[in-house]
C-alpha cells in the first residue's frame, strides 16, 4: 500500500482525469480510514502536484451542491515523472 499522497498521483496514471470526488471514490476502499481522506487534504495534495508540473487542471464545472470541481489530468511528462519515483 502506497502512502495516500503517492496514491493519489499514481491514481492519475491510470484515468484520463479526475476531481477530488473522483479520487476519494477511487481510493476509499483502501485510504478511507486514514487521517488525512478528506476532501480539503485531497484538494490541497491535487494543487499542489499541479504546482509542481505534474498534474495540470483540465476541466472544471459545479456538482449538484453548486460546488466548484476542478478536474486535472497527468500530462505525458507528469505521468512519466510519477512512474519513475512511484513503482
Amino acid at each position: 500500500m502506497y502512502p495516500l499522497n503517492y496514491a493519489i498521483l499514481k491514481h492519475f496514471t491510470k484515468v484520463e482525469e479526475a476531481c477530488a470526488d473522483c479520487v476519494m471514490e477511487a481510493l476509499a476502499g483502501e485510504y478511507s480510514n486514514f487521517k488525512a481522506f478528506k476532501k480539503d487534504a485531497i484538494i490541497n495534495a491535487l494543487m499542489t502536484a499541479e504546482a509542481n508540473g505534474l498534474l495540470e487542471e483540465s476541466r472544471f464545472d459545479l456538482d449538484s451542491n453548486k460546488e466548484l470541481r476542478v478536474y486535472y489530468r497527468a500530462h505525458e511528462e507528469g505521468a512519466a515523472t510519477i512512474n519513475q519515483y512511484i513503482k
